[in-house]
């Protein structure tokens, strides 16, 4: 990549956006950081990313609201979208479901706990 990519990280995790966004900046990423959906909204409205990894159960805005809105607006709905979630684990227990997942137009899904060099793939891939 020629040109620095920025790339906006969307999790409630600290500790995965840190991860993540280490591993970004070592293969020549800029890196955005959030840690909800309102957050991550706000900071899209002030830098445009290139691709945006988001996290699914976030307090505040969840992954599958925000990603269903930026698909749904012409201005953002051309930002690759990549989909965290643990939710594979967890849909028996709580409101999210693999068929929300689908109906957000996602351009791709990584379940957690992610492997970092998988995720590179599926980035660099969207790039």
């Amino acid at each position: 990549m020629s040109d620095k990519k920025y790339i906006l990280v969307v999790d409630d995790d600290p500790d995965l956006v840190e991860t993540v966004g280490m591993m970004l900046e070592s293969k020549g990423c800029e890196v955005g950081m959030a840690y909800d959906g309102i957050e991550g909204e706000e900071s899209i409205k002030k830098r445009r990313p290139d691709l945006i990894v988001l996290d699914i159960m976030m307090p505040r805005k969840d992954g599958y609201v925000l990603c269903a809105e930026l698909k749904a607006n012409p201005d953002t709905r051309d930002i690759p979208v990549v989909l965290l979630t643990a939710v594979s684990d967890a849909v028996p227990s709580t409101r999210y479901t693999h068929a929300d997942g689908m109906s957000t137009e996602a351009d791709d899904y990584i379940p957690k706990p992610i492997e970092t060099e998988s995720l590179w793939d599926v980035i660099s891939n969207l790039l």
